[in-house]
């Protein structure tokens, strides 16, 4: 096997004996030998394309699932096992630590860790670090010198009472686990080489073979955990003819301690760097060993722990990213770079390897040998390392650096590094400011401004810098700045008040921790509904057995396809030439609009149709389908989709929400609710405030990536003939709603043209550019008020970007009318809602369907009256809300109305206003650190507001063994649907949930079925199944008599025996439902679902990082029918939409048209150490819920939750007001949304960012654009 960490030096390099490539391997072995699930395996040919993934996946072994391809997100990773298996009782940290490269976009993360942490040795006090500082008090060696688990204090305040009583899990015993081939251990490692034509893959496995091989082919790419190189081949298609694998070669993975340097093997992996850097800080101190420090600072954050377990250094260094996270700390420490070829080493200082973008000094036939990183300096020297993202976790740089410096006795500066990454095409050095700083007395005031001042001049962003952010990024290099002067000052030990102690710490996380309130369903608890349950398929989906779309086995003639799509945002196509991509091997057909039936079958949407499944004469999005390629693989159909040419006509395109209205490019839908006098009402207001709120769009990225009525109709077949099954979904979030009739139907065009099945998996750039995303939405509204804070009137044009076709934009606007009034009561209001039309992807259905985005206009002119009035915005909002009784602006009574119960409750369960006032004395004691706060309330009107939606039907088979199957219209997508419903069916005839069997959705067993979306497919779908049951019972009753006690096996059986029909068709309607628009009458909703969330969170005005602090959620879904899903649901969406208010930002390239934030390198959801530090979440109960007809009396809880996650926007816009009135500036904050740390920044008031803004020039407009 190979080796590992070597701490030998490797033999000498001997001159080249042969001249070809050919000579030099043809001794080489050609065979692959590995162990799988414990069975020998041999491969003999292998494509060096081929990923482990796509092997294991193409031999039916499809647990282990593609996500992202990209390293990104963790789905074809086992992160949990990979821990436990290295250590069977981790801490509580590396438990957390362990899932940072791991993504979910269902849980909200807090199921998984409290599973995880029931493996963990021993809990910690609760106050431990999740980011790598230390914070346990055993740790900190305070107090008594244990740590404080267990006493009192802790138990009650933050320790037990808060951690999740784990259940009886079976217990984890290692020595079950499977062992390391002993045949492997005594194998002879020899070199290999495989491949074909195409391409050529080498594994030397000396360092005397690879340099040979790089003197011969020079050209040849050196892969070491191949982390970069996989997304140029997969996403930029690059292509290599040769790859020369360097991972297995012992002499680039060895280090050594010298006296005053630590040699690092440039291929050690970054985990093998971390430990490393551990010897190095042992053998020489915490002030010698500060470059290591630094080293292990920026790994810490570097990527996931999957891509550290294999990329290296070098792999940095070759491949100079001007954001890498690593190559700042090499130049700034005077790392010597060693270069290796057959003709010798050359040294080349760090100072001088990058030239430009992604180019180096590294001559062509050599490679990356070493590192020589020196230590510092015992007296004099200090350095440090910097990094900001989007994200903490798992994320690419905005701006990082490495800064050091040198200090005589007199702490004049002797030498500096100041290295940027992010701030030019390359890791660079701010010159000026080390020029300036070289000879000056670092502890003068002056020192600072000086070089603060030559920063400036060092980078001179201009507004359109690529990339982007050109004011926060100027102000992240004079803020890290900023933060090194004070550190080094307070390390040189001078009293002197000058020293700002408060921005030399940066924000440090604790463990995750939080309770649920298991007793919310007691009362209510029936035989089988209202009791805590898994999701039925939960084992499935946790061992990979679970099977979806791309896991159905690959049938004989089976074909690949992948969609041409245009790559202009509007323009003319002048010609399509398929020609090139039809030459190409394995590639079987081309197909486009001259495929269907008729020019009629090419016009899809809903419920308008004016989209077509392929483009004819011209194109309105980049992304736009146009074609597709039919071929023998995957792999050869995105090849030969990219070699379609493509010839256009660029025409003007319009992009943003802003750009719409002023070209008065709308659809044409014009509803609006009016509800009293507004403008008498304005006339009486004491403030008449008017104001901007602006919200960006959310990418739906559900982990598995992407319609009988146009299947039927792009084939010319007809709706009974025409069979669509759903197993499962691997999430939808409403992106699977309507946007993937578009694939359907393209691929039932290929399938019925060719007659052969066509299978097509989008990657995720793919989904992301056709598939469409949550709308974004602008708003100019006015409200009028009295002085004492009392709402009157609401005036407000609500627009919303609906891409280039209508889709399901106008129900997502209707639905923000709706709800633009949050829980307010506000008497009169007259709101206005158009759709733009703009050459962007449609947008379409996005959990909360608009519902979101108009509570988010509520709560923000709400924010910001309060702050006109100087009125606290908690009692602003306890004034305003509803009560019992109260109708809506469209004239909906509210029944069961619980919001300001739940409010008041949320205060005093979570002491909101006592850590109110500590976080008040908190911020008066912090510059740079913030806290806020913030109590956010909400309803959520379930319904469909398209009444024919308000349906449902089911199937309901019973047995003569006693057995049942259910089938009902609702999808499964990981939102536990299916578990609801089989307990429906178990309670109503009265059997074990164990019993019942839900298959699959199928349209041969339910037709006509409705979305499954709104929140309401519990309701719907669980009355549709109660119905059938009933007339199960009603037929069984007559056995039930004769014998009472009986099972269902028994009741069944005489019942069959005497042909009795045991199969019921069920079908439920909405009731009492159906508004008017217009006219302002009728029943929108059938009921709302509500919720209160407060939420604490601590900002770094410096930097703009953040974290949540807090999050106690308290939610009324009634009689909840399960609440393990409910909670799940709850927590799931509260992340979902903290995400959607704060890390995911959408953006286009504004020259291209094109999105940028594809994929998870670019587009960042909330990942585990994103969640609330202690997360609360409770159920309402001790109440009735008199007017409720629904299963259980039961609420939907789907999408009502998300908003909750405004509770952290909103407590960071309250953080941020703190910010800003240090500094005097009381002008009321409009912050858009998402609270980007870039828009937390350029936020602040203080003198760095005031200087570090960026003005437009005349003309000249932003690198990317919010739409």
């Amino acid at each position: 096997m190979a080796p590992g960490i070597l701490t030998s030096p490797g033999p000498e390099v001997s001159p080249l004996k042969t001249s070809s490539l050919a000579q030099l391997t043809e001794e080489w072995d050609d065979t692959i030998r590995f162990y799988l699930n414990g069975t020998k395996v041999t491969l003999d040919s292998v494509d060096p394309e081929l990923t482990l993934l796509e092997y294991l996946r193409g031999i039916g072994l499809t647990g282990t699932k593609l996500g992202c391809a990209e390293g990104g997100c963790g789905a074809c990773t086992v992160s949990l096992y990979a821990l436990i298996r290295n250590n069977p009782e981790p801490s509580e940290h590396a438990v957390e630590e362990a899932f940072d490269g791991n993504l979910c976009r269902c849980t909200g993360y807090r199921p998984i860790l409290d599973a995880a942490q029931s493996f963990k040795a021993s809990g910690g006090c609760g106050k431990s670090s999740a980011n790598g500082g230390t914070g346990c008090c055993m740790e900190k060696q305070t107090g008594s010198g244990g740590c404080c688990k267990g006493s009192s204090e802790v138990a009650t305040a933050n320790g037990d009472s808060l951690k999740l009583t784990a259940p009886e899990f079976i217990s984890h015993r290692p020595d079950t686990e499977l062992i390391f081939p002993p045949t492997l251990h005594k194998h002879e490692f020899r070199p290999l080489v495989f491949g074909n034509k195409r391409k050529r893959w080498y594994r030397p496995v000396t360092l005397q073979q690879l340099l040979e091989i790089k003197h011969v082919h020079p050209d040849a790419k050196v892969i070491g955990g191949s982390t970069e190189t996989q997304i140029e081949t997969k996403f930029k298609a690059m292509r290599y003819s040769a790859s020369v694998y360097v991972g297995d070669i012992p002499e680039l993975r060895q280090f050594s301690l010298q006296d005053d340097h630590l040699e690092i093997g440039a291929n050690v992996s970054l985990t093998d760097l971390e430990s490393i850097c551990d010897e190095a800080l042992e053998r020489y101190g915490p002030v010698r060993g500060q470059p290591f420090t630094a080293i292990k600072k920026q790994l810490r954050y570097f990527a996931g722990r999957q891509i550290r377990n294999v990329a290296s250094p070098a792999g940095n260094l070759a491949t100079a990213s001007p954001i890498s996270d690593l190559n700042p700390v090499f130049v700034a420490t005077n790392t010597v770079l060693v270069a290796k070829s057959l003709g010798g080493d050359i040294e080349i200082p760090m100072t001088e390897f990058f030239k430009g973008y992604r180019t180096t000094a590294l001559p062509p036939d050599a490679i990356i040998g070493s590192l020589r990183v020196p230590t510092a300096s015992e007296n004099g020297e200090y350095m440090r390392a910097y990094k900001q993202s989007k994200r903490k976790d798992d994320d690419i740089a905005i701006v990082n650096a490495a800064l050091r410096v040198s200090l005589s006795s007199s702490h004049d500066v002797t030498s500096v590094n100041l290295v940027f990454g992010g701030m030019a095409p390359m890791t660079v050095s701010a010159r000026k400011a080390e020029a300036f700083l070289v000879g000056k007395k670092f502890t003068h005031p002056a020192t600072l401004e000086g070089t603060m001042s030559a920063l400036e001049q060092d980078f001179d962003l201009q507004y359109g810098v690529p990339g982007g952010m050109a004011s926060y990024r100027r102000s992240l290099a004079l803020g890290f700045f900023y933060r090194f002067y004070h550190d080094v000052l307070s390390g040189v030990e001078l009293n002197s008040t000058d020293i700002d102690h408060d921005v030399i710490g940066e924000i440090e996380r604790a463990i995750s921790c939080g309770e649920k309130d298991h007793e919310a369903s007691a009362a209510y608890q029936q035989r089988v509904l209202g009791k805590a349950g898994p999701h039925v398929s939960a084992l499935k989906q946790a061992t990979g057995e679970a099977q979806y779309t791309d896991d159905v086995p690959v049938l004989q003639n089976e074909l690949f396809g992948c969609m041409v799509l245009s790559t202009k945002p509007h323009a003319n196509i002048i010609s399509v030439d398929p020609s090139a991509a039809l030459d190409i091997p394995g590639v079987h057909d081309y197909v486009d609009h001259r495929d269907l039936p008729s020019p009629e079958a090419n016009w899809w949407g809903a419920p308008v149709a004016d989209e077509v499944f392929f483009a004819v004469d011209k194109v309105t999005t980049a992304g736009q389908p146009i074609g597709m390629i039919l071929a023998k693989s995957a792999k050869t159909a995105e090849e030969a989709a990219r070699a379609v040419k493509i010839e256009y006509e660029e025409l003007p395109a319009i992009l943003t929400i802003e750009e719409a209205i002023e070209a008065e490019s709308f659809f044409a839908h014009n509803h609006y609710i009016k509800n009293g006098d507004t403008e008498a009402a304005f006339r009486h207001a004491d403030h008449v405030i008017t104001g901007v709120s602006r919200m960006g769009g959310q990418e739906h990225f559900y982990l598995e990536t992407q319609a009988q009525t146009y299947v039927a109709q792009v084939t010319g077949v007809a709706a009974n003939k025409i069979v669509s099954r759903v197993k499962r979904l691997g999430g939808g979030f409403g992106g699977k709603e309507t946007r993937s009739i578009q694939l359907a139907g393209l691929c039932a065009t290929a399938a019925a043209k060719t007659r052969r099945p066509v299978r097509c998996m989008l990657n995720r750039d793919e989904d992301i550019i056709t598939s469409g995303q949550r709308h974004p939405f602008y708003c100019r509204w006015k409200v009028g008020v009295t002085k004492e804070g009392k709402l009157l009137a609401l005036d407000a044009d609500v627009y919303a970007n609906g891409g280039h076709t209508q889709d399901l934009s106008a129900a997502v606007v209707d639905r923000s009318l709706s709800h633009i009034d949050g829980v307010y009561n506000i008497p009169n209001v007259h709101v206005r809602g158009r759709i733009c039309k703009t050459n962007t992807v449609s947008n379409s259905a996005f959990r909360g369907f608009g519902g979101p985005q108009g509570m988010f206009m509520a709560e923000s002119f709400m924010s910001e009256i309060a702050d006109h009035l100087d009125i606290p915005v908690e009692k602003l909002r306890m004034d305003n809300m509803y009560k019992h009784g109260d109708k809506t602006h469209f004239n909906q009574e509210l029944k069961d109305w619980h919001v300001p119960l739940m409010y008041t409750q949320v205060l005093e369960e979570s002491s909101y206003m006592e850590r109110r006032k500590a976080v008040e004395e908190y911020n008066k004691k912090h510059k740079w650190s913030k806290r806020g706060m913030a109590i956010i309330p909400t309803k959520f009107g379930i319904s469909f507001t398209a009444l024919f939606l308000n349906q449902a039907g089911a199937l309901v088979h019973i047995y003569h063994d006693g057995s049942v199957l259910v089938a009902h219209g609702g999808v499964e997508m990981g939102q536990g649907l299916h578990t609801k419903m089989t307990m429906i069916a178990a309670e109503a005839l009265g059997v074990p949930q164990s019993d019942v069997f839900i298959s699959e959705t199928a349209t041969n067993t339910v037709a006509n079925t409705s979305s499954t979306a709104a929140s309401a497919s519990s309701d719907l779908n669980g009355y549709a199944i109660f119905n059938a049951c009933e007339q199960l019972n009603e037929r069984l009753r007559p056995y039930r008599e004769k014998m009472p006690n009986a099972p269902m096996k028994e009741l069944a059986h005489a019942a069959y025996f005497d042909r009795v029909n045991l199969s019921a068709q069920g079908h439920y309607r909405t009731p009492d439902i159906g508004y008017v628009w217009g006219e302002n009458t009728g029943q929108m909703f059938f009921y709302f679902t509500q919720g209160v969330t407060a939420a604490e969170v601590e900002i770094d005005t410096l930097t703009g990082d953040w974290t949540p602090l807090r999050a106690d959620i308290k939610m009324d879904v009634g009689r909840t029918i399960n609440p393990s899903i409910d909670y799940g649901q709850i927590e799931g969406a509260f992340i979902q939409g903290q995400g959607l208010f704060t890390t995911e930002e959408s953006l286009w390239h504004r020259a291209s048209g094109q999105v940028v934030t594809k994929g998870p390198g670019n587009y960042k959801i909330p990942g585990f150490r994103d969640i609330p530090q202690v997360f609360n979440v409770s159920l309402l109960k001790d109440v009735e819920w008199e007017n409720l007809r629904t299963i259980q009396r039961s609420r939907g809880v789907g999408e009502p939750p998300l908003f909750m996650g405004s509770a952290v926007f909103f407590a960071i816009r309250d953080a941020l007001k703190a910010a800003r009135k240090q500094y005097n500036v009381h002008e009321v904050l409009s912050l858009r949304s998402p609270a980007t740390p870039e828009r937390i920044r350029v936020s602040c008031a203080d003198p760095i960012i005031e200087r570090a803004r960026v003005l437009p020039k005349e003309g000249e407009k932003s690198f990317f654009v919010e739409i």
